[in-house]
């Protein structure tokens, strides 16, 4: 399993210059890259990521020599970069690469046998010795380095093979989260973790900062003053969703040894216009990411439950299903049973059973009204039920 951990470094002014040439030299070597890949597709070649490396090492030493005042990394990693982008786009699981601009996800990469960390100091090639805000934590071969700025910080994310290595669980519990917007998570086993929002905290700041920006001229200094500021307000609102999303997720992974969730279609809900920024201030996504990959590192599992499956209209007790539910319903009231639960709570406790059982329970085939059904359990072998995630149910 390779951890990758993001440190924040204090490097002296000279350092900063050499970290930000380095980033515009990995930026201006994608744009060539891509640029001559759209090239050659659209005069009938078949251009490949090997090729354009090869063609742009005969080349850069008469055209672009001041690439070699930067790590050797900033020049060539780009071409894999690029051709993993491409291969993305062809298998339709991301968009097409597009032109990288200038202060937009600085970045640059270095292979690990180019750097070296010692304590809390990291020695790049052509920069010097970096002193690091904190010793890295895992244990392991390093396989690389990605320097990157954030705001006006740089910070390096150095990724470790740290092996089958497992860290201790607190309980053996196995639950259901059912994420939302009122509640963040709602868990089966009655808690629940509110976010924190900072961008609804900060939402009237940023609005104030972009108007004082939008009305600096273009070219001064005092608009990029003014875009320093901007983005570090940006970037003070992602740390604290992130250092919440992560206090979370490792809570939930230390105390329990199964963990089920819904396959959300977050690309849907920012759809909305009027829940997209609620819903980006929670982060889905990254929840899910993050329970994903921190489960087995403590020794559990996560399963994923379709999108489909009516976890919210279904009564946790009797199994009935509700033909509609209205999101303003924030109580659950059986029709058959008349058992009546919290919204959220009822649909974590329906998560929680049909991704540990795969048992659900359902009306006669080709009832007309499910309420009026009679409920009886389907026992179904695990990757037959179609709301159920076959691949997650292995570790």
């Amino acid at each position: 399993m390779i951890l990758a951990h993001k440190i924040a470094l204090d490097p002296t002014v000279k350092q900063r210059i050499a970290f930000a040439k380095a980033c515009g030299v990995a930026r201006f070597t994608w744009n060539w890259a891509l640029a001559e890949w759209v090239k050659q597709y659209k005069a009938g070649k078949k251009p490949s990521a090997f090729a354009l490396k090869t063609q742009w090492n005969k080349t850069k030493k008469k055209k672009f020599p001041w690439v070699y005042e930067s790590p050797k990394d900033a020049n060539q990693q780009p071409f894999t970069n690029l051709g993993n982008a491409f291969h993305r786009f062809f298998t339709k699981t991301a968009g097409h690469p597009v032109f990288k601009k200038k202060g937009e996800r600085d970045s640059f990469y270095v292979s690990n046998d180019l750097f070296k960390v010692k304590g809390m100091v990291i020695r790049l090639p052509l920069v010097g010795e970096v002193r690091m805000t904190e010793m890295l934590r895992f244990d392991g071969k390093i396989m690389s380095a990605t320097v990157s700025r954030q705001a006006d910080r740089w910070l390096v994310s150095i990724a470790v093979d740290v092996g089958e290595a497992r860290k201790p669980r607190a309980g053996n519990g196995e639950i259901g989260i059912d994420i939302g917007l009122k509640h963040a998570l709602v868990c089966s086993d009655g808690q629940v973790f509110d976010a924190p929002k900072p961008l609804k905290e900060n939402l009237k700041r940023l609005q104030r900062r972009s108007r004082q920006h939008s009305r600096k001229q273009k070219g001064s200094n005092n608009r990029k003053k003014s875009q320093r500021r901007l983005a570090r307000l940006h970037a003070r609102i992602a740390r604290i969703r992130y250092d919440w999303q992560h206090k979370v997720t490792t809570k939930i992974a230390r105390e329990n040894q199964t963990v089920c969730l819904e396959d959300l279609n977050v690309k849907g809900m920012m759809a909305n216009r009027r829940r997209s920024r609620a819903t980006q201030d929670v982060g889905f996504a990254e929840i899910r990411r993050q329970c994903e990959y921190k489960m087995p590192l403590h020794g559990g599992r996560a399963i994923i439950i379709s999108r489909w499956f009516p976890s919210s209209k279904k009564c946790s007790r009797c199994g009935v299903v509700k033909d509609s539910i209205a999101l303003s319903e924030r109580v659950f009231r059986c029709d058959r049973c008349g058992f009546e639960i919290d919204r959220d709570l009822n649909a974590a406790r329906n998560i929680r059973t049909v991704g540990l059982t795969g048992t659900y329970a359902c009306g006669p085939e080709g009832a007309g009204d499910r309420r009026e059904a009679t409920a009886k359990p389907c026992r179904v072998e695990a990757g037959t039920a179609p709301w159920v995630d076959s691949h997650s149910l292995t570790k």
